[in-house]
């Protein structure tokens, strides 16, 4: 039997700053706007632009983790699935109808200049530091 799959995953920029709320159970979500940029050559070797945009929802802790730690400019990896969503506009009374990322993964790909400053103190280090020329080993430091 075959199996369905609904799975997306972009690269991109945060277009928005991530906004979070809590739906009336206390359940966080936090909501972001990414924008998906792409380059080609036309016929005639101009170069040309596109950008799409995609509305990412998260929910629970990397709700959290997306409105701590994502900024407006960020450059991230998200992977998710594809949710469509429709709802009755109270203005005007049309049927309104929006297809959404629901995340359910998130990396950051790179941190920009003006990034929060409790975000510095928790970054894990950059890469392995070697040990100094005065640390010592033995033969049975070595695992073989």
């Amino acid at each position: 039997m075959a199996k369905d799959l609904n799975k997306v995953m972009l690269i991109g920029r945060l277009g928005t700053e991530p906004e979070l709320r809590y739906t009336q159970q206390g359940v966080p979500i936090t909501r972001f706007r990414m924008a998906i940029s792409r380059q080609w050559r036309d016929g005639d070797g101009n170069l040309r632009d596109e950008t799409d945009w995609f509305t990412v929802i998260s929910w629970n802790r990397l709700a959290e983790i997306c409105s701590q730690r994502l900024q407006k400019g960020a450059r991230v990896y998200v992977e998710g699935r594809l949710q469509n969503r429709s709802w009755d506009d109270p203005q005007s009374g049309e049927k309104r109808s929006q297809t959404e990322i629901v995340a359910s993964d998130m990396i950051i790909l790179d941190y920009r200049q003006n990034a929060r400053s409790d975000m510095d103190a928790s970054l894990p280090p950059r890469g392995r530091s070697l040990p100094d020329e005065t640390d010592e080993f033995s033969d049975e430091d070595i695992p073989f």
